[in-house]
């Protein structure tokens, strides 16, 4: 089985060194192709306005200047000798879930895939912040994410449906049965704040502020704060049939 490797956090992250030892358990075949820095929050973006370069770290292993999806492109068409037969997304630096969904390149990277036809996978680990720092228990996702995927496999292939997986920060006795879930929902939690550069001029930062006080039952939010790694199935069509068939009313056609 030949695995085609990509994330949002770059190929120098420490979640993308965990999903190539996750790969190498399910198959000898891996391939590593991740944007050089950070792309995170880039969704399922193209680069198509300036060049795209690639590295090469050693034997299957490249970094490509450009978004996740850039990553699956340049893999599948060009670097890769033949198609790859699995896509692992991740393992993502924080959880991607509830809206976040909507903005992760991990996400992306994913979605680019299923294009493609290919079984497309996204792993995200959550983590605590302590004293000011992101603290991670990424042997959560080593450990459990291979039974996880054989798992997946097994189905029988959905065209445009791909699979999303989160992880909770908790310690290994703490780990709970995976849960099947819902994409969940959080109030928009963007804000922006404007400073000053050293001429006086204003420039702006995006950040979120989440809160995750609530969850919705049966969610990917509820999940990771049950200490349960989430499993959930999301498709490209976006169409609600349910509300075309009251447009259909609508305009009579």
């Amino acid at each position: 089985m030949r695995i085609l490797l990509t994330n949002d956090d770059s190929i120098h992250a420490d979640g993308f060194r965990v999903l190539e030892e996750i790969a190498h358990t399910l198959s000898d075949d891996v391939w590593s192709v991740a944007p050089e820095t950070d792309r995170s929050g880039l969704a399922h973006s193209l680069t198509q306005l300036e060049p795209l370069r690639v590295r090469k770290y050693g034997d299957k292993r490249y970094s490509v200047t450009g978004t996740p999806a850039d990553c699956v492109i340049v893999g599948v068409r060009d670097l890769l000798p033949g198609p790859p037969d699995l896509i692992l997304s991740g393992v993502n630096s924080g959880a991607n879930i509830a809206d976040d969904i909507i903005y992760s390149g991990t996400i992306g990277g994913t979605i680019e895939g299923t294009l493609f036809g290919v079984p497309s996978i996204a792993l995200s680990q959550h983590y605590d912040f302590v004293d000011g720092e992101r603290v991670f228990n990424w042997d959560i996702s080593r450990k459990n994410a291979p039974a996880i995927i054989r798992k997946l496999l097994s189905l029988p292939r959905k065209e445009g449906v791909f699979y999303n997986i989160n992880f909770p920060n908790c310690r290994d006795e703490e780990l709970q049965a995976v849960r099947v879930v819902s994409q969940g929902k959080r109030a928009h939690g963007y804000q922006v704040e404007q400073r000053l550069d050293g001429r006086k001029f204003p420039y702006y930062w995006i950040h979120s502020v989440h809160d995750m006080a609530e969850y919705e039952v049966g969610s990917d939010a509820e999940a990771l704060a049950l200490k349960a790694p989430s499993v959930s199935a999301l498709r490209i069509d976006m169409t609600d049939y349910e509300t075309n068939h009251s447009l259909v009313s609508l305009f009579g056609s």
